[in-house]
């Protein structure tokens, strides 16, 4: 007899009371002392309890951004990684692309349910978001447009309530 699935309530349960994440904002244009919506994401996240142990600004340049993602990927103390921008439909929106090979367990849902908010929100100009989420390995990846409206929703409808238990899901343990 196979032992039946633990419920989603047991999996938060054991999830870890705090995530340590790294925040990256894509931008050209952004500097630390302007960048409204990765210092949002920042004082969402230190709000829910949880610990930023790395914050970059990286241009809209698809190496750059795998390259930057790849390195907090593979820091033993990050667990997971919030991207604001790059996620739209201009010719320098390339956030996706950049992410996308880096994937190794794409999470269709993050892109889908944040459309269906933001429509609610901001009507059919939501279908222009490419959000999108997943694990590189076992480190937890949300791509987010730059807006703070946008980051706002995301953080807080979508992202909080489940990053413990996707970390947890994902098995990268604190400081692994």
């Amino acid at each position: 007899m196979s032992a039946s699935p633990t419920p989603p309530e047991e999996h938060r349960h054991a999830a870890p009371d705090a995530v340590t994440c790294g925040v990256v904002t894509v931008s050209d244009t952004r500097t630390l002392a302007d960048d409204l919506s990765g210092n949002l994401i920042i004082n969402l996240l230190e709000a829910a309890g949880h610990r930023v142990a790395a914050r970059e600004i990286v241009p809209d340049e698809p190496g750059q951004v795998a390259e930057l993602l790849s390195r907090l990927a593979a820091e033993p103390a990050v667990q997971a990684i919030l991207v604001t921008g790059g996620t739209g439909v201009a010719p320098r929106d390339q956030t996706p692309e950049a992410v996308e090979g880096l994937l190794t367990k794409p999470l269709p849902g993050f892109g889908e349910l944040f459309r269906m908010l933001s429509f609610q929100e901001i009507g059919a100009a939501a279908m222009l978001s490419r959000a999108a989420a997943g694990l590189i390995d076992r480190t937890a990846v949300f791509l987010m447009p730059g807006s703070t409206g946008a980051v706002r929703l995301a953080v807080e409808q979508l992202v909080l309530p489940e990053l413990a238990h996707l970390v947890h899901l994902a098995g990268k343990p604190a400081g692994a």
